[in-house]
């Protein structure tokens, strides 16, 4: 593939110091509200339930679609507009399931427009899901520039 080749995909991202993490899963899997937790830990908001995925070299950019730019859902709330963080590189995808390995040796790679990216399967569950998926991106993204 080359440079410039995009791609939406539906999933929610955030950036982490200058990193994306994509939130990937299932409608009422949790993405909205993981991304809002992390949001809440000073993440800041790339997409909701939409993301562009740009190749500029090696690494992948993400980026919000233009018509949700800025916006996530935060159920039995509405539509809340949120500042959007800058075009960040995608460092790991966070797979939300319910029967994620408790304890992963390492992360699986997905590969978009030629790439690989780590992939990890993640329950978000109730018990510290911001601080686990930090310290997901931690251990398995991809090394920032």
């Amino acid at each position: 593939m080359s440079d410039g080749a995009s791609l939406l995909i539906q999933a929610s991202a955030v950036a982490i110091s200058g990193r994306a993490l994509l939130l990937e899963g299932p409608p009422g899997s949790g993405k909205s509200s993981l991304a809002l937790a992390l949001i809440d830990r000073g993440a800041r908001l790339i997409g909701d339930d939409g993301v562009i995925l740009t190749r500029q070299g090696e690494r992948l950019i993400a980026t919000p679609p233009p018509n949700t730019t800025g916006l996530i859902e935060i159920r039995n709330v509405g539509l809340i507009e949120l500042p959007v963080a800058p075009p960040a590189p995608l460092a790991l995808i966070l797979s939300l399931a319910a029967d994620a390995e408790r304890l992963p040796d390492s992360a699986q790679e997905r590969v978009f427009l030629g790439l690989g990216v780590p992939a990890l399967a993640f329950t978000p569950g109730a018990i510290a899901p911001a601080v686990r998926a930090e310290w997901a991106l931690h251990r398995h993204g991809l090394a920032p520039d």
